[in-house]
């Protein structure tokens, strides 16, 4: 019989720099980290592969980008922001299917078995992207979506800032529209999302405290575990000590006995139910 809490930790941006790439797979060789999504157009695309192919139990998605980056299809440059980004999409400028189906091909194209999708700063919350997204997800037979909106936060809601928490749910409001789409192309997502609003300020006791508050059911819970080398440090990101901060919590012996103690089994996608 099945644990009544499942959870997939799964880290963003592989492929992002080598020192990124490095805190992954240690998080996943030494922690609870049980997938990550592989930036097709990161700079570190062919360190992520090698790693991928020597740690063949670390599950492998897409991390789709449409901001911060170089197309595939152009090598022009996407907007930096993604205010940006929905001005482009609005002015047509963006084809998010065309961009997002070459980042697609080539994780593939390269002997990865894509297991989910998910995207760079969320923007699959934009409704052409979604679309684009929920239709990839159909056609290549990636069926497992990220559905970005929080749980409530209860325990760890006065470490949360302010704009975060509102954020978080405005974000909540798109829900029916984005569980309509992903319904028609035949798409599945967890029950339960977890790391937006504490992305880049968690350490291992908050990470404890969140797992106590885990919800029945299968959780995707989003980081960004790293090393801050210097690729990371000269990379345009907010996200650089924090990194190491988010591996020390996921390879902790606290959080490991945190698991244990409230009943949360360890999952990757295949095993999500």
């Amino acid at each position: 019989m099945s644990a009544r809490k499942q959870l997939g930790v799964n880290a963003d941006e592989f492929g992002f720099t080598p020192d990124v790439n490095r805190g992954i797979v240690d998080a996943h060789r030494r922690g609870i980290l049980t997938a990550t999504t592989l930036m097709a157009n990161g700079a570190a695309f062919d360190d992520a592969l090698r790693l991928a192919r020597e740690t063949p139990t670390l599950d492998i998605g897409c991390h789709l980008v449409l901001v911060g980056d170089r197309s595939l299809v152009t090598g022009k440059p996407y907007p930096l922001t993604v205010g940006g980004l929905v001005a482009a999409l609005a002015r047509r400028e963006i084809r998010p299917y065309e961009e997002l189906a070459a980042q697609v091909r080539r994780i593939l194209d390269n002997g990865i078995r894509a297991t989910h999708l998910d995207t760079h700063k969320h923007t699959h919350l934009a409704p052409p992207v979604l679309d684009a997204v929920a239709r990839l997800s159909e056609e290549f037979g990636i069926r497992w979506v990220r559905r970005p909106f929080d749980f409530p936060l209860t325990g760890l809601h006065n470490t949360v800032p302010r704009l975060k928490r509102l954020t978080s749910a405005a974000l909540g409001l798109m829900r029916r529209r984005f569980h309509r789409v992903l319904d028609r192309h035949g798409c599945r997502a967890t029950d339960h999302f977890a790391g937006f609003q504490i992305t880049g300020r968690f350490r291992t006791a908050d990470l404890v405290e969140l797992l106590a508050y885990l919800p029945d059911g299968s959780t995707e819970l989003m980081c960004h575990p790293g090393y801050c080398g210097e690729a990371l440090r000269g990379a345009r990101t907010r996200l650089k000590e924090s990194r190491e901060q988010e591996l020390e919590a996921l390879t902790a012996a606290e959080t490991r006995a945190a698991l244990e103690r409230h009943g949360i089994e360890l999952v990757g996608y295949a095993g999500l139910k």
